[in-house]
């Protein structure tokens, strides 16, 4: 008698609350109970949260120091069908923190990946900054020092849209100071810090002023910063459409209505192209 093949299991990615316990969802709850096990970066920091809900799942150390090793036997368990979930200290998995090369591995096996979406510190401190969130960047931790720290710095200078950084709260001045440094000391910016804890804070103002009040006096707790992108003169796409066809109209060749667009507008050469094809 030749037995069925078994069906794998699930790697579920849980977010967990940033701060506030009650932000864990029931769906979480629901998931973190029924897994084999749950993987967590600090067990020890996990296993308060729970313990809360009443989570009687076993927990497995998972981190970046034992990833590499842990991954082929967690991967093993998920094809012969046991599930797992997967969390981090505080927030979504993933970002900022170890799970990429699990899930990676997971779903090379075939292994279905499935989010359990909840809290995150990016974006908490994102949509309650004020700042314009309909586009942006997300650089993590940055470097602490050297070429890769100074490449991030002239890159988040050199954004047009906005930048989220996550920072240790001893840095955070340095980080600013360094920003302004790179020509985004005027841009709008906010530190945010304990996010749905008790002593939440968003302290606004531009890139220059938050450094200097940060330089004798670090913030405390987790810290996020969110930086306002640098103002461009976007070209008017409607008015540069007309004046294609116009010139299209006087008989240029469409390579000369996209030369005649980038000189006399300075529009982008794809925009210019895109338009005198029209």
């Amino acid at each position: 008698m030749v037995s069925g093949t078994v069906a794998p299991g699930t790697l579920y990615l849980v977010s967990t609350p940033i701060g506030n316990m009650s932000d864990l969802s029931a769906r979480a709850v629901e998931t973190l109970g029924a897994v084999a096990a749950v993987l967590a970066e600090d067990t020890r920091h996990s296993r308060p949260l729970l313990d809360r809900h009443k989570i009687a799942a076993p927990l497995m150390a998972y981190h970046e120091h034992n990833e590499a090793k842990a991954t082929p036997g967690i991967v093993a368990r998920l094809t012969a069908g046991e599930s797992f979930a997967l969390i981090s200290d505080a927030g979504t998995p993933l970002l900022s923190d170890p799970g990429a090369r699990l899930v990676r591995a997971a779903i090379d096996a075939g292994v279905a990946v499935s989010p359990v979406p909840g809290a995150s510190a990016l974006l908490a401190a994102l949509v309650a900054s004020g700042i314009v969130a309909d586009k942006f960047t997300f650089f993590g931790f940055l470097a602490r020092k050297g070429k890769e720290r100074a490449a991030a710095v002239a890159e988040i200078a050199a954004l047009t849209h906005t930048a989220v950084v996550y920072e240790a709260p001893a840095r955070v001045g340095d980080t600013l100071a360094a920003l302004a440094a790179a020509g985004a000391g005027a841009r709008e910016a906010v530190v945010a810090r304990e996010l749905t804890k008790q002593f939440e804070e968003f302290r606004r103002g531009t890139v220059l002023s938050l450094a200097e009040s940060y330089q004798e006096v670090a913030p405390r707790g987790e810290v996020v910063l969110v930086i306002a992108g640098a103002e461009t003169s976007e070209p008017d796409e409607a008015a540069l459409r007309v004046r294609a066809y116009e010139l299209r109209a006087q008989g240029l060749s469409a390579r000369d209505v996209a030369r005649v667009l980038t000189e006399e507008s300075r529009a982008p050469r794809n925009l210019a192209y895109r338009l005198a094809h029209e």
